[in-house]
């Protein structure tokens, strides 16, 4: 049985994000996996990525972690009202590893979909 579990080595998972991989691909084949594998690395951010650009927030660019998720709307809003006067920024500070790992599901199920789709 093979135990190696090539996600370990991707920067700042959490051990939530890897039962929610293994769980994904359970059903998947090998050749499959290793798509799957090169799709998720592709779409997936780093925790401490989103944490960095939250962080710009403060120094008068808020919204750009919500641009960098596909929340496009709520990046504009944050732009135009300084992180909805910083308490916005704040609170996804704080928040900025379930905004990641949120992100970083949608992510695995669209690349799950594309990989079922081209194999």
């Amino acid at each position: 049985m093979n135990t190696y579990n090539p996600y370990i080595s991707l920067p700042g998972i959490s051990p939530e994000e890897i039962a929610m991989l293994s769980q994904t691909t359970a059903g998947l084949s090998d050749a499959q996996k290793q798509s799957f594998y090169q799709i998720y690395v592709g779409k997936r951010k780093n925790p401490q990525e989103i944490m960095l650009f939250i962080l710009f927030g403060f120094l008068g660019v808020a919204g750009l972690h919500k641009f960098l998720t596909g929340q496009t709307t709520l990046g504009v809003v944050y732009l135009f009202t300084a992180g909805l006067f910083f308490v916005g920024t704040v609170m996804d500070l704080i928040n900025h590893q379930d905004i990641t790992n949120q992100y970083n599901q949608k992510m695995a199920f669209d690349s799950l979909t594309i990989t079922k789709t081209v194999i």
